[in-house]
């Protein structure tokens, strides 16, 4: 990393000047609106303990990402990794737990797919078209949510229709080749609400093989680019019944195929957690292999809201299927995984400072394997679970309470008891505020029965504790900083030794710190930055891989009059642990990759009220880096385009 860089670019954007900007800051009041912390409409500043990242739909704009999985890396507490560019395959850690203890939701529906190895959500086909916020929770959310979130939970929601018709199209293009068209309609008619948004993404990519690393072999053909599509279509749709009663609808639907190199051990996409490229047996001629993926989410719902008693009936379902093609462009296998949901959720405000949750479901998960070269599925599995749950919120002055328990049942575990509770307290500007939880995580279908797992494993269970504080100085100015410990046992990881999937014995630990500032100097100028420290280890003591210790985020918008804005974000990363198997070219262990420091430019202007233009440069610095051994992270590269309101 370039400290000397780093530091004068943090110098230049705290001493910016500016005038009054339109965008207000978001979070001095902790007065946004969130929904997955409680399950219920909530302030952040009303529910409770909890650790909630908000990032609001003006945040999204600014940004001119694609992916959520590039929104996701600025966000404390949170580490990302990639094997290559767009498309590939992409684990996210929470507080140091496994990418399998983080649930992803659209919409409060779950799409964490139940044929990946381990049940974890593909976020490299997340993009933010037609996406609304994203509401981070850190922490055990078992009691709402069941497996999965016991590190924590990622709601992404999408617009819905409101006042009258509005629309927009918009094209952009950039670095790698890469292209975009995008609309979106949305409004309000009568008892009908609607929103419906179409975007297509192109790129030719880069080499998932990093050419800039000498240290990996690179003979045969990996040098070529791996290119990336995707089409998606997202939609929403209520009827308002009655004064108090409406039917929702919400669906998204992508296509999306990547291509990437072919490794001498047979494969670098996603199927296989610990297995790294190594190019040097491949073939002068070699040609790419590609994986065409297809995710449908949908939900139904009934909601019926009383001033006393609010009831919510709902049936939501996902399905997603991932073909892989070898280099002659044959059917190699196809991986389809679907979960369907049929559920009840009822509201009772007891009194103004009391309100009592109670939700029960029915779900289905299942898993199909098809291996085209054998000619038969290799895993063909399914399986039933049903949850009840209770939470109970009090208000009592400067106290607020979170507490609930859940009751789960799983055909193949039998059943299991997890509790939470978020306490906060309010003393004047300064709030203080914890939660203690337990979770749990059934093994997934792919660890179970196939060729690399066991059908004598067991849950994982989970214990996570937070403590914080945050303090509000001026009407600009608000910092905060959490304390967190995670407990994982009998965590579930891959075994080198005999290449299946097995139980760790023992315990496997993370804690650490997160904390934020956030200040707004003048009205035109808003700055925010984050650090989170996470110290991870398995049960010998020896550091979880690519969770690095440290992490810093500095954001930075300034509005130019009425009509411009510029931005800037920063972000430097710790060193992470890399897994034992990953060798340089000389057999060598990796060990460790190296920190790295980005810097990424935004900015837009406002031609008239209905054009605007905007653009970005990433990696303004030309940084080298690497989120998993041997894989490529893009250069520098910019990015512009133009959006029509109609």
């Amino acid at each position: 990393m370039n400290k000397k860089v780093f530091l004068v670019v943090m110098a230049a954007l705290l001493s910016s000047k500016g005038l009054l900007a339109d965008e207000q800051p978001k979070h001095f009041t902790g007065e946004e609106t969130v929904v997955t912390a409680t399950k219920t409409i909530n302030s952040i500043s009303n529910a409770g303990g909890a650790s909630v990242t908000v990032i609001t739909s003006a945040e999204i704009r600014a940004s001119g990402k694609h992916t959520v999985e590039d929104l996701l890396k600025g966000v404390a507490g949170i580490d990302v990794s990639a094997n290559g560019g767009p498309g590939s395959m992409t684990s996210l850690f929470i507080r140091g737990g496994d990418a399998k203890n983080t649930l992803v939701l659209i919409d409060g529906v779950p799409v964490n797919d139940p044929a990946t190895t381990n049940r974890t959500a593909s976020l490299s086909n997340l993009t933010l078209d037609n996406v609304e916020k994203i509401e981070v929770v850190r922490g055990s959310l078992s009691v709402l949510y069941g497996s999965n979130a016991t590190a924590g939970v990622i709601n992404i929601l999408t617009k819905k229709g409101d006042g009258p018709m509005k629309s927009y199209a918009g094209i952009e293009g950039g670095a790698y080749g890469t292209y975009k068209i995008n609309g979106s309609v949305s409004g309000k008619t009568g008892k009908s609400a609607y929103s419906l948004s179409l975007a297509r993404l192109k790129s030719d990519g880069f080499s998932f093989a990093d050419d800039r690393n000498p240290r990996i072999p690179h003979s045969g053909n990996t040098s070529e680019k791996d290119g990336y599509e995707n089409t998606t279509l997202s939609g929403s749709y209520s009827y308002e019944l009655a004064p108090s009663s409406v039917l929702e609808t919400t669906f998204r639907y992508t296509d999306a195929s990547v291509r990437y190199d072919e490794s001498a051990n047979g494969y670098t996409g996603d199927r296989f957690t610990y297995v790294w490229p190594s190019y040097v047996a491949n073939p002068a001629g070699m040609k790419e292999q590609h994986n065409d993926s297809r995710q449908y989410v949908g939900r139904v719902a009934y909601k019926n809201c009383g001033k006393v008693i609010g009831n919510t009936l709902f049936v939501q379902f996902t399905n997603e299927e991932r073909t892989d093609f070898d280099n002659d462009g044959v059917k190699t296998n196809t991986f389809t995984g679907k979960m369907q949901e049929i559920g009840w959720q009822g509201d009772m405000q007891v009194t103004d400072a009391n309100m009592v949750t109670v939700g029960l479901s029915g779900k289905n998960e299942s898993m199909n394997y098809h291996d085209f070269v054998w000619g038969a599925p290799l895993i063909d599995k399914s399986v039933l679970s049903g949850n009840i749950w209770l939470q109970d919120q009090w208000s009592v002055d400067n106290l607020k309470v979170v507490a609930g328990v859940r009751y789960e049942d799983n055909e193949i575990f039998g059943s299991k008891v997890t509790a939470r509770v978020a306490p906060s307290y309010r003393i004047g500007e300064t709030v203080l505020k914890a939660s203690y939880g337990t979770g749990f995580l059934a093994p997934s279908l792919y660890q179970l029965y196939s060729d690399y797992g066991s059908e004598t494993l067991k849950p994982e269970t989970s214990t996570g504790i937070d403590a914080g504080v945050e303090h509000r100085f001026r009407d600009n100015l608000r910092a905060g900083i959490t304390w967190f410990r995670s407990v994982y046992d009998d965590r579930i990881d891959f075994d080198m030794v005999t290449w299946k999937y097995a139980q760790v014995a023992g315990t496997s630990k993370s804690r650490g710190i997160e904390s934020f500032i956030e200040w707004q100097p003048l009205r035109a100028l808003q700055l925010a930055m984050n650090y989170t420290h996470n110290k991870t280890e398995d049960p010998l003591g020896v550091q979880l891989v690519r969770r690095p210790e440290n992490k810093v985020g500095i954001s930075g918008r300034y509005r130019i009059g009425k009509s411009a804005a510029v931005g800037a974000g920063m972000q430097w990363v710790d060193e992470r642990k890399e897994v034992a198997s990953a060798r340089d070219s000389s057999g060598t262990p990796v060990g460790k990759l190296p920190d790295y420091f980005l810097l990424n430019l935004n900015g837009s202007y406002n031609l008239s009220e209905k054009v605007e233009l905007y653009g970005r440069i990433d990696n303004v610095f030309n940084t080298w880096y690497e989120e998993a051994w041997g894989y490529a992270t893009p250069g520098r590269s910019a990015y512009a385009g133009v959006k029509v309101a109609f």
